[in-house]
């Protein structure tokens, strides 16, 4: 230590800027003050916070910042974050700049407290509490009533070498009267939440990087000493809940919210200020989202956890899920609107964790919002889909196991196949039958220009042909066809525009189909299906998604057109999963299936059946699809608004079996033999 810092620290200099400072004497001193402290703290070759007279100092340095109406906000945010950047280097010294005991005190009893703070009193020297001290932050959220902090400290207000001169109780122990180790209003934390508001950019950013730098401690107990013993997670989830306060909703619009793009927390401090104050608030909510994502992503996973605990019960549940449960249409649009946004820009394992408690573990809103794929009001259909295909992309397993996979597990679609056997090939033979004679499906002109390969009936009627096995029939080549050929051929109008059949849609089922097998790589799925107990006498329930999917695609015909991309879009990303269940009952037409359950195909014949009724009424059908077709390309704006929606509903069931071929084709190597569909290709 040179002869200059040691006269320095002997003659507490930096406690008398810091009274200097403090008084504003001369004018300006506490600029000049702020500056040398962050020339001191950055060019120290060693670390000195843990000297009492130099982290003493600069606790009182940080009490003087973020107070109302100070006008020194750019030298504050550059000696905090010289204060965190030190902190950084020395992980221990996070405790002397959060004021924190030398040990955890967060359930101590009082007795026990009591003796800690007359230990450390009776051997360190207290300065005074300032008279002005206590009302500098009065109107902080967090200022606790209680501000005794134990017996002994009715003249000094310290319990240690680190403490707060401004030490608070906790709420939670305000009964027991002991020491809290959640901070008083006048802490770094609380100073650096503050510049967080400043309307200078480059303050902000400061501040932003200060919070990270401390958040992002991996080393000793740093996760633990800010996840249990600080109020961090508390105020940056509060943050998050005053800017969403703030947005208009009223005035905002539910499609610009839900297609809300990624923006960086960083963006914002590079970006004008846009003609619309909506605008700006929801730039300034989702750029904080994105911090606390980044945050948590950066932090330990003892404080991760900790704030998005705190923003699951501060927003999630204190303030979306009334709205989410709210009686006005508009409020739940907007309100769902912006948790699909969400849901889609997370990106910390512990936010997400959180997002799934909240959507999936909470049954009545989990099936509330489910319910609400099938709404009255189209937007919300379309938004609730939506937030469900963007669950579909996310990490996590338990997004596809309840939702889902749960009501497969028992295979009860299946009819028995033991005593339902004989039944089925009968049954199968006389439908056969009844679709042969059906001038539909198998007239003479039906497939004369179709060159796409029959499906193989779904039995043999021969005496000799082999039984079905349980798990179906037919080559990948074979349910490749029976998706192409649906759609009977005088509804096809692809081919009258020179457009591809379903190989147009193998690159992106590809790479759907490889998206899909990378989020699941790591979940350990079975390599074989479960036994099947469709053999127990119970109605086979394919869970409230698939219910309200299967009911919605029945209804294809007569509902809008972006609200029918959005439903095969969520049914396309659940048949490219490489789940043997999901693959059988979604992607296998040869499965036998009991008296009260249906699959994607079986719904799908349906709708053919309905659609070749419909089209009865449609004089110059092939005109009309013809047009309407060239006008969905915007070839053509001039499509006439009668059978528009009926027209546009077959346009888009034609494209979503060629879609559901295509992910068939990716999926099974074509030579496959019959029993493949149950025995996915493991590429």
């Amino acid at each position: 230590m040179g002869s200059c810092l040691e006269y320095l620290l002997q003659h507490k200099l930096l406690e008398t800027l810091c009274t200097l400072g403090k008084a504003q004497y001369p004018p300006g001193m506490c600029q000049q003050v702020l500056l040398f402290f962050s020339k001191f703290l950055s060019q120290m070759q060693k670390s000195l916070l843990q000297l009492i007279n130099v982290y003493r100092p600069v606790q009182k340095l940080i009490r003087l910042c973020a107070l109302p109406g100070s006008k020194t906000e750019k030298e504050e945010a550059q000696f905090l974050l010289v204060v965190c950047s030190r902190v950084k280097q020395d992980p221990h010294m996070l405790r002397y700049v959060l004021e924190l005991l030398d040990q955890p005190a967060a359930r101590t009893p009082t007795s026990h407290q009591s003796q800690l703070c007359t230990e450390v009193s009776n051997h360190i020297a207290e300065s005074p509490l300032p008279t002005n001290q206590s009302e500098s932050f009065a109107s902080s959220p967090v200022q606790s009533e209680a501000s005794t902090c134990s017996p002994v400290q009715s003249e000094y207000s310290t319990c240690s070498p680190v403490q707060s001169e401004a030490s608070t109780c906790s709420p939670i122990q305000s009964e027991a009267s002991t020491c809290s180790p959640v901070q008083s209003e006048s802490s770094l934390l609380l100073c650096l939440l503050h510049l967080t508001k400043s309307q200078r950019g480059s303050v902000c950013l400061k501040a932003y990087q200060s919070l990270l730098l401390l958040a992002g401690l991996q080393s000793g107990c740093s996760g633990e000493i800010l996840a249990h013993q600080t109020q961090l997670g508390e105020l940056l989830a509060g943050r998050l809940v005053e800017l969403y306060s703030l947005l208009p909703l009223k005035s905002l619009d539910p499609a610009e919210l839900h297609s809300w793009p990624h923006t960086s927390w960083s963006s914002q401090f590079s970006r004008s200020s846009s003609e619309s104050p909506a605008s700006d608030h929801m730039t300034n909510f989702f750029c904080w989202f994105d911090f606390l994502d980044h945050l948590m992503r950066e932090a330990p996973q003892v404080l991760a956890v900790q704030v998005a605990q705190c923003v699951h019960q501060s927003w999630l549940v204190d303030v979306l899920q009334t709205q989410l449960q709210h009686t006005c249409e508009q409020v739940v649009l907007l309100s769902t609107s912006i948790l699909c946004a969400t849901v889609r820009l997370v990106q910390s394992a512990s936010l997400l964790d959180q997002l799934i408690q909240f959507l999936l573990r909470t049954h009545t809103l989990t099936h509330l919002l489910l319910q609400r794929c099938d709404h009255i009001s189209d937007q919300i259909s379309m938004v609730s889909l939506s937030l469900v295909d963007e669950l579909l992309q996310k990490p996590h397993r338990d997004i596809l196991d309840v939702l889902v996979l749960k009501n497969l597990q028992s295979r009860g679609y299946l009819s028995p196949p033991a005593a339902g056997q004989d039944d089925r090939l009968t049954e199968s033979n006389e439908d056969s039958d009844d679709l042969e004679e059906d001038q539909f499906f198998f007239s003479d002109s039906l497939f004369s220009d179709s060159q796409v390969l029959l499906p193989p009936p779904l039995c043999s009627s021969s005496s000799s042909a082999p039984p079905l096995p349980p798990s179906g029939l037919g080559s990948a080549a074979d349910v490749v066809n029976s998706f192409l050929c649906l759609v009977p051929v005088q509804v096809r109008s692809a081919q009258l525009l020179q457009e591809g059949g379903y190989e147009s849609y193998v690159h992106d089922a590809h790479t759907l189909v490889t998206e899909c097998k990378s989020l699941s790589q790591s979940w350990d799925w079975p390599l074989s299906l479960p036994p099947s107990s469709s053999g127990e006498e119970s109605n086979f329930f394919e869970g409230h998604l698939l219910k309200v999917l299967f009911d919605r695609l029945g209804r294809i015909l007569e509902q809008p057109y972006e609200l029918n991309l959005q439903l095969t879009a969520v049914l396309s990303r659940l048949s490219s999963f490489n789940h043997l269940l999901l693959h059988e009952y979604l992607l296998n037409p040869y499965i036998h299936l009991s008296h009260s359950s249906r699959s994607l195909f079986s719904v799908l014949i349906r709708v053919i059946g309905e659609l070749m009724q419909r089209i009865q009424q449609v004089s110059n059908l092939k005109d009309r699809l013809l047009d309407t077709r060239r006008h969905l390309l915007g070839l053509n704006h001039n499509a006439g608004l009668e059978h528009l929606t009926l027209l546009r509903g077959i346009i888009v069931l034609e494209e979503f079996c060629k879609e559901l071929a295509a992910i068939v084709f990716v999926k099974l190597p074509l030579d496959s033999p019959g029993p493949a569909l149950t025995h996915l290709d493991q590429r």
